[in-house]
């Protein structure tokens, strides 16, 4: 039977043709979701009262194992490639039919959601688990309804998650016996074969980064926001390792959201109801406000217990580096909620930049702020990733390539239209090397980022002196409060200037070589925004 106390009028399965007798759990509350996940084995307790689940073989997205369906509608418009790998349509089909009879005498959980803070541009969600807490991680991660909102809920996009269910790649087309696949036109995902909850959460992403700007005209960003006490929106982009988290969370500045947004012409929307925070190394120190709302409703993936306790060990790797915990947005005390605010006043794009050659601040005109956009630059050091020893550059197209079903210039066009018509300020930050490459300089100290983003917010930055920098042609500040000023040009503070000199000039030329992959498909705005080695 299916818990009715907040079940639409017919069963939540019937457009599946479903057996309306099938046990069916539809949007059970955080309690409710927690005792079954226990009763079934699928997690422990720990001593917060967080729920502890393990995801299995898979501790993280498998980008080559993710399709979408091509089609009449897709294709033509989808980016195709190594990212967007397409699927055919009839394989599409038997493979749902494959996995309707693999669920159909299955204990499930329903749930109905929604994805879009904002209702104009809002996606109903409904998604099918075989597993309880993948229905808590979505309770979490989406916006849920009101008792209201669900009485008259229809959805227009459904998710079926079932990690038991594996493909057979002979004769069900994919590459693996584990698989996401997205089709846009029947609006569907299927995720079978692997259990990290991520995948439904980077589904809906990577939908709504298709409907939004081609639908819509509506920019997707991957990035995280905050809004000051006068209304002042901030964007953050960056990636991983580049102080994003750690930046956007401001005690005297509101949350709007930490991963997916929307840019519209009234301003800008979370597109979830929730956080997926990495917890390696977690301290209350380093990130108080997640390690205060990892508690009764939270949950923590891939994590160890210290010994003869149910104490979480956020220093154990054994299982994963990319441990997380998912948590609903209002666990966060300054949290927005609804989550949206209005038009961004200022825009940083975070650079940990392992080679000391990006100033700490900077100012983009349009041109270099849709260059950079689009070039998604960062490093990663040794440490970082397994098999990394020295500092390597690190290109994610508009910071979330892997999320893009269109051509990366697509979004950037969108991005420096609505940057010009709102007048926003862009800024390129780097948190990374100074003084010299990584093993030489060091690491910029995070209260000189902070200050320098205090500035930049307040306005402080708009009557100083700038420079052109050589190489990259963006606008350097020569003064910033609280922060000395040989700090704000890199070049002074190598030992050798030359040597600054020639690291400036390759780096210039590596973004130039990755840009050379969207050269055929830029506007002239676009291409006049390259640095010039």
């Amino acid at each position: 039977m299916q818990d009715l106390a907040l079940a639409p009028q017919n069963s939540p399965l019937d457009f599946l043709g479903f057996e309306s007798n099938q046990k069916v759990h539809y949007n059970l509350s955080e309690a409710e979701l927690i005792e079954l996940s226990l009763g079934r084995k699928e997690a422990l307790l720990t001593s917060t009262g967080a729920l502890m689940a393990d995801t299995g073989k898979f501790t993280g997205r498998s980008p080559k194992d993710r399709f979408i369906v091509k089609d009449e509608k897709t294709e033509e418009s989808v980016w195709w490639g190594d990212i967007n790998i397409p699927f055919e349509e009839e394989k599409f089909d038997r493979l749902l039919e494959k996995m309707k009879a693999f669920l159909a005498d299955k204990e499930l959980f329903v749930r109905d959601a929604f994805a879009g803070a904002d209702s104009e541009y809002r996606l109903n969600i409904r998604v099918i688990n075989t597993l309880a807490w993948h229905n808590l991680f979505c309770h979490n991660m989406f916006l849920r309804p009101t008792a209201e909102e669900l009485s008259h809920f229809k959805h227009d996009f459904t998710i079926i998650c079932a990690p038991e269910f594996e493909a057979d790649p002979e004769t069900d087309g994919t590459k693996n016996p584990n698989f996401a696949i997205i089709n846009l036109s029947k609006r569907m995902i299927l995720i079978g074969g692997t259990g990290y909850a991520g995948e439904m959460k980077k589904g809906i992403f990577s939908v709504l980064n298709y409907i939004l700007p081609y639908e819509k005209n509506t920019l997707s960003m991957h990035c995280s926001a905050n809004v000051g006490k006068n209304g002042d929106t901030a964007v953050f982009f960056g990636l991983s390792g580049t102080g994003k988290t750690t930046l956007s969370a401001d005690p005297n500045r509101a949350l709007i959201g930490d991963d997916e947004h929307g840019w519209t012409q009234k301003g800008v929307f979370n597109f979830e109801g929730g956080c997926y925070a990495k917890v390696i190394d977690l301290s209350r120190e380093k990130e108080p406000e997640i390690w205060d709302a990892i508690k009764f409703g939270a949950i923590v993936e891939n994590t160890r217990f210290k010994p003869h306790s149910r104490e979480v060990d956020y220093g154990n790797k054994s299982v994963t580096e990319n441990t997380r915990t998912a948590y609903p947005i209002h666990f966060i005390p300054n949290a927005l909620v609804p989550s949206m605010a209005g038009i961004p006043k200022n825009i940083f794009f975070l650079t940990a930049d392992a080679f000391g050659v990006i100033p700490p601040i900077s100012r983009l005109n349009k041109s270099q702020a849709m260059y950079h956009f689009i070039s998604g630059y960062t490093a990663k050091v040794a440490g970082t990733e397994m098999g990394i020893t020295e500092p390597k550059l690190t290109f994610s197209a508009c910071f979330g390539a892997a999320f893009l079903p269109l051509h990366p210039t697509y979004y950037a066009t969108l991005f420096g239209d609505a940057m010009e018509k709102n007048d926003t300020k862009v800024w390129l930050v780097n948190t990374g090397w100074t003084g010299g490459p990584y093993g030489v300089g060091s690491r910029m100290k995070l209260a000189y980022t902070r200050a320098m983003i205090a500035a930049a917010l307040e306005g402080k930055l708009d009557q100083v002196d700038y420079k052109t920098h050589r190489f990259f042609g963006f606008q350097v500040p020569q003064t910033c409060p609280n922060i000395p000023d040989e700090v704000l040009n890199p070049r002074n503070t190598w030992q050798n200037p030359e040597d600054y000199d020639n690291q400036a000039s390759s780096l210039a030329k590596a973004f130039i070589q990755n840009f050379s992959q969207f050269e055929n498909f830029a506007n002239p705005t676009l291409r006049s925004g390259a640095p010039r080695p």
